[in-house]
């Protein structure tokens, strides 16, 4: 019988901890004791112990109103870090000035496995707007970062991709077939942008650019979303790809391309 050697390096009590921290990448803003406990499947008390050391270390905060918790501001710290290390630490200059001219949600993303992880944003004051979520893989077939990183991909990347993953359909607008998608990939790399039209959620429209290093290696991209209503082609050609180009260019000529 084979047997498999327990690893001596894992630690509960961090890695529950770090359970804690992942629940804060869905959707939700506050999130109170008895929720965590039900989705972690583990007791109050310890629950609570958790949120106590991590509000100590300043990882999260407590309404006191709500006595509800929410991430607190060393996660941020740890954000613009991961953003400094990849050399994109001046990115969100760049997002803030793009949304203030156009108003809308902007986003900068990296690449991880063939997913897409959204690491900053600036979001829009639209009463309706995207909020994207953030340390979180999306599929980057159907997501403008995604595609904006893929239309550069050497063809044998994307041949062994298209043969080893499955396309699958998030919405009725997702297009699954692969070749399809690759005469889309060749357009996005002629044009130097993408766009993303319902494709993962319904009603929601992006629009991405590549980042580029000194190398001329697309290592990031940065992409504006909101609802696909305000996201008509008209818009996005003569308004929001202009100022999504020239914001990737800034912020790819900040890492010396």
């Amino acid at each position: 019988m084979k047997t498999v050697k327990k690893t001596t390096d894992y630690n509960r009590s961090v890695s529950r901890a770090l359970d804690v921290l992942e629940q804060f990448l869905r959707d939700d803003h506050e999130i109170g004791l008895t929720e965590l406990s039900r989705r972690l499947k583990l007791p109050k008390n310890n629950i609570f112990r958790l949120l106590a050391t991590l509000q100590l270390r300043n990882y999260v905060s407590k309404d006191p109103v709500t006595e509800r918790y929410q991430l607190g501001f060393m996660t941020v710290e740890l954000a613009q870090k991961a953003l400094g290390q990849r050399g994109l630490g001046g990115a969100r200059t760049v997002m803030e000035r793009l949304v203030r001219e156009c108003n809308e949600t902007t986003c900068v993303s990296i690449m991880s496995d063939f997913n897409v992880i959204n690491l900053d944003s600036v979001e829009c004051d639209h009463n309706l707007r995207v909020m994207p979520a953030l340390g979180v893989q999306l599929p980057a077939y159907c997501t403008a970062p995604g595609k904006s990183f893929m239309a550069h991909f050497a063809d044998e990347a994307i041949a062994k991709y298209t043969s080893n993953n499955k396309f699958e359909k998030h919405t009725p607008h997702t297009i699954t077939d692969a070749e399809s998608w690759k005469d889309q990939l060749r357009e996005i790399a002629r044009q130097g942008y993408a766009v993303e039209s319902e494709e993962l959620n319904l009603g929601v429209t992006s629009v991405g650019a590549p980042i580029r290093d000194y190398t001329s290696r697309v290592i990031g991209a940065v992409s504006m979303l909101g609802p696909s209503q305000r996201f008509h082609r008209e818009r996005i050609e003569q308004e929001l790809v202009p100022l999504l180009k020239q914001g990737a260019a800034e912020i790819s000529a900040a890492l010396g391309y």
